[in-house]
């Protein structure tokens, strides 16, 4: 065991789970909205299309919009991890996520990769809300999906 990393709370571990779980199901569904309160209005993001994101809005208008309709299958492998702040405060969630993209011909391919979130709440036991985004993609993954057969899926909002 690492003294510098106390033992996460096992609610606080659920709850990031949660979260990550939530978040697998906004994007499959390609529904916006209903994503917007799993993020802090003044989010900051590293984004494929941009390099710093500065706002849930323009995450979802500069990522999100660019991602989420093109894809399918997102899901999170089991196994998401978190480290959560002595005052239960504060967490940063870890995630290995697979997803199907397709080529512009629409030839699908392995769409995989990892994310770090960082969480915030006010107090112990609330839902965490993401402060800060980072996904990536594993190496060798292009970096486009373009929609089955070239056509994206419909949005919800």
């Amino acid at each position: 065991m690492n003294p510098h990393q106390p033992p996460v709370d096992p609610d606080d571990l659920a709850r990031v789970s949660a979260w990550f779980e939530e978040l697998a199901r906004h994007v499959q569904a390609v529904d916006f909205a209903a994503a917007r309160h799993l993020f802090s209005p003044d989010l900051i993001a590293f984004g494929t299309f941009t390099d710093f994101i500065d706002g849930r809005d323009e995450a979802e208008a500069q990522q999100w919009r660019n991602v989420w309709q093109t894809i399918d299958g997102f899901t999170w492998r089991e196994g998401v991890r978190a480290l959560v702040s002595p005052d239960r405060l504060f967490a940063v969630g870890m995630g290995v996520w697979d997803s199907t993209g397709s080529m512009p011909d629409g030839t699908a391919f392995d769409r995989r990769g990892r994310a770090t979130v960082s969480f915030s709440r006010a107090v112990v036991g609330d839902p965490w809300v993401a402060t800060h985004t980072h996904m990536s993609l594993f190496r060798g993954t292009p970096d486009r999906s373009f929609g089955p057969n070239g056509i994206a899926k419909p949005m919800r909002s």
